[in-house]
């Protein structure tokens, strides 16, 4: 397996992505699956398409009441969240379809006339339809899309998420149509290379470009995805299936939590923007390698989650100017001049200084405390997301191995684990690739829904969805789902299909989650899924066993650990074997660096993980 990385260029990811494609491949035309933040970073940053959505007349404020949950129950001034359209780019259509799927009133052609009128006026580039139980007959929004087509890129709610709760329809929906077409024109871009390429689903599975393109919605958590999958299965052959993954970037940090097998939902929020599509569960939280540090109107140090990105990026990369995480690595010693990218990548050790230096003088302290400080905050952050995973849903922290990946996610995986209770800390060899990795360990997998409540034809619609899934997935096996409540609940779980008797596998999973189960109360199956997998072939992890004789003497390197400068060796990755040396020490590898505090032993496992373990 070989790696490399290329600085990326936010002004045309694809290009980077093509000219790291050439290099790999040779001047040959090879399969790629690629995991993308372009959706991601649309929706986050508020860079979408203009984007119209037209829905059933009267619940054009959807979008803007929302839910009334409360995140912040004790804030009494929260800040509000902005849709990401404006109210008046909400558009009503005289339409309406019962619960049961009778259509009481259908747009008419004149009507329909005067809404392309005014779409065009407010030139719109993209447009999300979303009417009150088309997931039950979508035939007013097929009437709608076909009397619209040409406007722009186009999505319906039945074909995005064909679910109820007309909130979380419209929210997917939207989002759908406000990224599509920076995604349709981005997959345009890597199209005219000579690759064949596949894209990452925020699943844990990938799909076509045409499936990417459509369903734009379904990447927005890609790179993080593959990121899940390869440590899941790293850490499988390393002996490990209970894991918490722990992949921290340039810009973000992102946790999950694996218990036999990596998790999912279909209740995440982006931004606090609910996205109801089959999802890993992950938790990302502005805490990276880029974030930046500043002391806020209390005189209190924060980092995050404003980045400073690849360009300029941290001040140490030459060009920025504000204190990020990386500098303060750089000013601890932990990061060297010529250390990263495998001695390609050259510092700028003053300027991370002078940078550091701005923060010291704000908080009247010392710039190796400034420097401590940043550290100390990111990792409060990155503790607290890890918790949010796993003891906020009834794990112990302290049963699990964590998983450290990215770039940056071994210079702070042992002083997180230590707060936390964690004695074991895996780092996986190319940790700074391991989403990729990830990736190619992947299958395709396309998911299908169709809401079923106060409906009793279950097989005939799981029929329907199979006979879809099929054609578009030739070869893939059949899996069925269903979500499931007690009546009377206003939440279900997703549990596996028993056609004999489908509220067991929901009184089980219930007493599981919630401690408690009624075999006597009557069960509501809301939505019903299916999802179609195939797998292709995937590169094979071996077990190697690794060398035993001890590593030639390492260099040194004086760094701040542990509240105090220390003389640390400083190994190279390929150096180190099965014996277990005590820290403190740095481990070097070409895309990502691991800081072993004192106290902690390391070595390298059977299949190349740097294994750390605290105590004796």
């Amino acid at each position: 397996m070989e790696t490399f990385k290329l600085r990326s260029n936010p002004r045309s990811p694809a290009s980077v992505i093509l000219a790291g494609l050439d290099q790999a491949a040779a001047g040959r035309g090879v399969e790629v699956i690629h995991g993308s933040t372009v959706a991601t970073n649309a929706l986050l940053e508020r860079k979408g398409a203009r984007t119209a959505l037209v829905t059933t007349a009267g619940f054009e404020d959807v979008i803007h009441i929302g839910r009334q949950n409360r995140a912040e129950l004790y804030n009494l001034t929260p800040l509000l969240r902005s849709p990401i359209i404006p109210r008046s780019m909400s558009f009503g259509v005289g339409e309406r379809a019962y619960f049961d799927g009778t259509i009481a009133k259908s747009p008419s052609a004149a009507e329909l006339a005067r809404l392309k009128t005014r779409l065009r006026r407010a030139r719109v580039q993209s447009i999300a339809i979303c009417f009150l139980h088309a997931y039950r007959n979508p035939a007013n929004e097929k009437l709608v899309a076909a009397a619209l087509g040409g406007l722009g890129y186009l999505c319906t709610s039945h074909d995005v998420c064909p679910e109820f709760r007309e909130y979380e329809r419209s929210s997917t929906t939207l989002i759908n149509a406000y990224v599509g077409p920076l995604m349709d024109k981005y997959i345009a871009e890597l199209e005219r290379g000579r690759h064949r390429i596949a894209i990452m689903q925020s699943n844990g599975g990938f799909m076509s470009t045409k499936e990417a393109r459509r369903h734009a919605i379904r990447t927005v958590l890609s790179g993080p995805a593959g990121g899940v999958v390869g440590a899941f299965e790293v850490a499988k052959l390393s002996g490990f299936s209970r894991i918490l993954g722990f992949d921290m970037g340039g810009t973000s940090t992102d946790v999950s939590l694996c218990d036999g097998q990596p998790r999912e939902t279909l209740e995440a929020s982006i931004d606090g923007l609910p996205v109801r599509v089959p999802m890993l569960d992950i938790h990302t939280v502005g805490a990276g390698g880029g974030s930046i540090a500043r002391v806020d109107e209390g005189g209190l140090l924060r980092v995050g989650p404003e980045s400073a990105g690849a360009d300029p990026g941290p001040a140490c990369y030459g060009k920025g100017t504000h204190a990020t995480v990386t500098d303060a690595h750089v000013v601890l010693g932990r990061i060297a001049r010529n250390q990263l990218i495998g001695g390609e990548m050259h510092l700028d050790t003053a300027r991370a200084a002078t940078a550091v230096d701005s923060i010291a003088h704000q908080l009247g302290i010392s710039r190796v405390r400034a420097a401590q400080g940043i550290l100390r905050v990111a990792n409060a952050n990155m503790e607290r997301a890890i918790r949010l995973v796993s003891v906020e849903r009834g794990h112990d922290p302290r049963d699990f191995a964590l998983v450290a990946f990215g770039g940056c996610g071994g210079l702070h995986a042992c002083e997180i684990a230590q707060e936390l209770g964690i004695r074991t800390v895996l780092v996986p060899e190319h940790a700074g690739a391991l989403s990729a990795l990830g990736m190619l360990l992947a299958s395709h997998v396309r998911d299908y829904a169709a809401g079923v409540l106060n409906r009793s034809d279950f097989e005939r619609e799981f029929l329907r969805l199979e006979r879809v899934a099929k054609k578009e997935s030739p070869g893939a096996a059949i899996v069925r789902s269903a979500d499931i409540r007690y009546s009377g609940q206003s939440y279900e779980l997703t549990v596996p299909w028993d056609p004999a008797d489908p509220a067991a596998p929901f009184h089980q999973q219930h007493q599981r989650v919630y401690g408690y189960s009624n075999r006597d109360r009557s069960v509501e199956i809301v939505t019903i899924r299916v999802r179609a997998r195939l797998d292709v072939q995937k590169p094979t992890l071996r077990s190697q066993r690794p060398r035993s004789r001890p590593p030639k003497k390492p260099d040194v390197r004086r760094i701040h650990s542990a509240g105090a400068w220390r003389d640390t060796p400083v190994y190279p990755r390929s150096s180190l074997t099965a014996m277990a040396i005590r820290g403190p020490a740095l481990v070097l590898d070409y895309g990502s660096t691991t800081l072993v505090p004192p106290g902690w032993t390391f070595s390298v496992d059977q299949v190349g993980s740097l294994k750390m373990r605290h105590g004796r």
